[in-house]
């Protein structure tokens, strides 16, 4: 681990010189902290820097630019989960970069030359995901079937036209496609599919347990479920191997934190905000940046022998965390619960301030059974597991539809967030 670390230091300081010659956001940033990058020779010195967040990039977007406009290659935005999309300028060094990441990422699963990888998520609307997959897998001599999002059918015919060995994609969709094999007599556990790249969802939870989504998919497909976490801020993916223990980190893309709500790091396997400074970067490149995601660090040994430390799963967003009749709780582990239920067909779950204030949390979805027992049997789970219950509301499921499938989105929309 040791060895890790001196390497990134040497990495740190490239990159602090760097910052302070080409970026305005930074280069005012260091001035006003009396902030001398030569003094910062250690990663634990990193703790003696400001942070900065999506606020900043919000509203200084161009400042952190480190490149003349001309020499950017390629345009990519956030999603705009936590506000106002924000936009990244990759120079040509940074898409060898971002395909250098996810050929690691890929080659950490299992995937070699020549395997096929069938791409379930979208290329195009300036998303750098779709785009890293792509740019990863040419790389390492995969090949690619580009089918993007949605429609089980089309996804179904690429499966058993090119049999593809891996899928990527978002796991609760994977529920799709066997519900789609199963009306159209499709043996799906005869297929060439042998393992799945998943995005955007848990698959683990906070102690590296399968979640209850994770348990309904496997149950019924005997594939591997990998889970890869990673941001468009990042540049970078935390990737499991084939035992599971969390996404290992790629030590020469990036350096992180976890550190607790006054800035502390936190102790090895306990909670935190995850805190990237990123390493290589031209175009836009990040010092200390809080991601705003809660996970843990896994520093015991992997059975895999890769001697880097695991990203645990994202356990929620800082700012989605929900205070709710005196519960701390974050919205992945209700979607978890609500995947433990097949009869809800889809859902959405909604926040707001009530007349005094405080949290509310109302649950749409739309389900094959609207009895009030069912509905009952819902909120009881919800007691057991959360120790509370939010309320519910049925819904037509053309209307929900419109909603999470909002086409404006690059991503289905099943949380919202209506708080001031």
């Amino acid at each position: 681990m040791r060895a890790i670390e001196a390497f990134q230091e040497v990495l740190l300081q490239q990159q602090l010189v760097y910052l302070a010659e080409r970026s305005p956001f930074y280069q005012r940033l260091f001035a006003k902290h009396n902030i001398d990058v030569s003094n910062v020779k250690t990663l634990s010195d990193l703790q003696s820097l400001p942070t900065t967040c999506k606020d900043d990039l919000q509203l200084y977007n161009d400042d952190f630019l480190c490149v003349p406009p001309e020499h950017i290659i390629d345009y990519c935005t956030t999603s705009g989960t936590l506000g106002t999309p924000v936009t990244f300028g990759l120079t040509d060094k940074d898409l060898d970069r971002l395909a250098a990441n996810e050929m690691q990422s890929f080659e950490t699963v299992g995937i070699k030359q020549g395997d096929r990888v069938q791409l379930m998520t979208t290329i195009d609307r300036r998303f750098m995901a779709g785009l890293a997959y792509f740019l990863g897998l040419r790389k390492l001599g995969a090949g690619v079937i580009r089918v993007g999002s949605g429609i089980p059918q089309m996804q179904w015919d690429s499966i058993l036209k090119y049999k593809p060995t891996y899928l990527i994609a978002v796991p609760s969709f994977l529920l799709k496609l066997i519900e789609f094999a199963e009306q159209h007599d499709i043996d799906y556990n005869k297929s060439s599919v042998k393992a799945v790249i998943c995005i955007g969802e848990a698959l683990r939870d906070k102690d590296l347990n399968n979640t209850i989504l994770t348990d309904r998919i496997i149950s019924k497909w005997n594939i591997k479920l990998h889970s890869t976490y990673a941001s468009t801020e990042m540049g970078a993916a935390f990737t499991e191997c084939g035992h599971f223990a969390g996404g290992h980190v790629q030590p020469d893309l990036i350096i992180t934190e976890i550190v607790d709500d006054e800035g502390e790091v936190v102790a090895d396997g306990e909670s935190g905000e995850l805190v990237v400074t990123t390493l290589g970067v031209e175009g836009l490149p990040l010092l200390r940046f809080k991601t705003g995601d809660i996970v843990r660090k896994h520093v015991e040994p992997c059975a895999c022998g890769r001697h880097t430390y695991r990203i645990g799963p994202v356990e929620g967003r800082k700012q989605h965390m929900v205070k709710y009749k005196g519960t701390t709780l974050y919205p992945p582990a209700m979607h978890d619960l609500l995947a433990g239920f097949p009869e809800v067909l889809l859902h959405q779950i909604e926040l707001f301030h009530n007349e005094i204030g405080t949290d509310e949390i109302v649950i749409r979805l739309v389900s094959a059974n609207s009895s009030e027992e069912f509905i009952g049997g819902i909120k009881d789970h919800f007691r057991a597991k959360l120790r509370v219950a939010p309320k519910i509301e049925l819904c037509v499921l053309e209307e929900l539809q419109q909603s999470v499938f909002n086409p404006l989105s690059r991503k289905p929309i099943t949380f919202i967030d209506n708080r001031v």
